[in-house]
């Protein structure tokens, strides 16, 4: 930075002791070295700070770069689920026309057999079910095994009511 030899600090030293005389020059020498510290952490400063930004504006051109990543990833994700949709409806359509030309022979026939039966005669089969659900429905529960401990009975009427004694206190 400064292209000074030792000679050169040396005669420096040596005007300076006798311009100021020896009781001043250890002060001023005092003075002049932390003059110089704070010059130095000043310049420190400075270049951290000029470090700082530089990485910040780095920082900021990477940021900017992921966000453009992220907005064009996600413009190609709301295109392609945007595609699948109208796929799945076209395919739902297709589905809805061949069930409605699928169903059209099993409407035809529930029609012709349904229009040749009898329609008291198909309530008979509907009295009979119901007959033999009241008839099981009526039927005695199956038998019980003691051995067996079912919690979700209701308990027996004897183990409902334990019995007391009264017993004279002595």
């Amino acid at each position: 930075m400064f292209d000074i030899s030792f000679g050169e600090i040396l005669l420096i030293g040596i005007v300076a002791l006798v311009v100021l005389g020896p009781e001043r020059l250890p002060t001023v020498a005092r003075t002049l070295g932390a003059l110089v510290a704070r010059a130095q952490r000043f310049v420190a400063s400075v270049k951290a700070d000029i470090h700082q930004q530089a990485n910040l504006s780095g920082l900021d051109g990477l940021r900017n770069d992921i966000q453009d990543a992220a907005n064009s990833f996600k413009s190609q994700m709301e295109a392609e689920v945007q595609g699948v949709r109208q796929v799945m409806a076209e395919q739902s359509a297709q589905l809805q026309q061949l069930s409605g030309e699928a169903s059209a022979p099993f409407v035809e026939a529930e029609r012709s057999i349904h229009g040749a039966l009898d329609l008291e005669a198909a309530a008979a089969p509907a009295a009979v079910v119901s007959a033999l659900v009241v008839e099981n429905s009526a039927a005695e529960p199956p038998a019980r095994d003691e051995n067996q401990l079912d919690l979700f009975d209701d308990p027996p009427p004897a183990a409902a009511q334990p019995a007391t004694e009264s017993r004279p206190h002595a």
